[in-house]
């Protein structure tokens, strides 16, 4: 039997190190995202589904929550130990157990912790968790192909891209469709380069 079967979408999964600490999003963290979601509404710029303003959040987070009772999804809260406060949210979707692929995404953090390292340490937690608890094969990321702020962050962690999806969605504000960036990164990639040379930069 595969790790993977074995996974428990109510499993309370906790992911931390000496910097940041993952644990599963509640409904109780709307107290604790509302701050970043009525302040800074330019964060979700690139999203189709945001979580600016408290109404847009209860909304996000009651939807990701079903859809980790679905077992389509399981999101995390960031919290990060250096300031002592909640940063954002990332989850898991598109879980293929049975394929062995997973995509992660759903990323944001509010202004303060961009560019602190705290999205390198997230990632290496999460890529951990994925590769060697999980038994993933691959690991996928997506992003606006306009996001360059995203882009480079996920080159940064060792992800490869493998192409553009054309018109691949609609975007929250416009009739304008996005062109979408799709990159990955590879079991065999994680444990011969990725892993260290992430571990590097933490």
């Amino acid at each position: 039997m595969s790790t993977t079967s074995n996974f428990n979408f109510s499993d309370p999964v906790i992911l931390e190190d000496d910097f940041v600490l993952l644990r599963p999003l509640q409904e109780t963290d709307v107290d604790n995202l509302v701050e970043i979601s009525i302040n800074e509404p330019e964060t979700w710029k690139y999203s189709l589904v945001g979580a600016d303003g408290k109404e847009n959040l209860i909304n996000y987070i009651q939807s990701a929550i079903k859809n980790r009772e679905d077992k389509k999804e399981f999101p995390f809260i960031v919290f990060d130990k250096k300031s002592q406060k909640y940063a954002g949210s990332t989850r898991f979707y598109d879980i293929q157990l049975d394929y062995k692929t997973v995509q992660l995404g759903y990323t944001w953090y509010g202004s303060a912790f961009r560019g602190t390292g705290l999205n390198k340490h997230c990632k290496f937690l999460l890529l951990q968790f994925a590769f060697e608890t999980l038994g993933m094969e691959r690991v996928e990321f997506r992003a606006d192909n306009n996001n360059e702020r995203s882009i480079a962050a996920m080159k940064s962690i060792g992800c490869k891209v493998e192409g553009v999806l054309r018109s691949h969605m609609p975007t929250a504000n416009s009739e304008i469709r996005r062109d979408s960036i799709v990159l990955s990164i590879l079991r065999n990639e994680w444990f011969d380069e990725v892993k260290e040379n992430l571990k590097r930069k933490l």
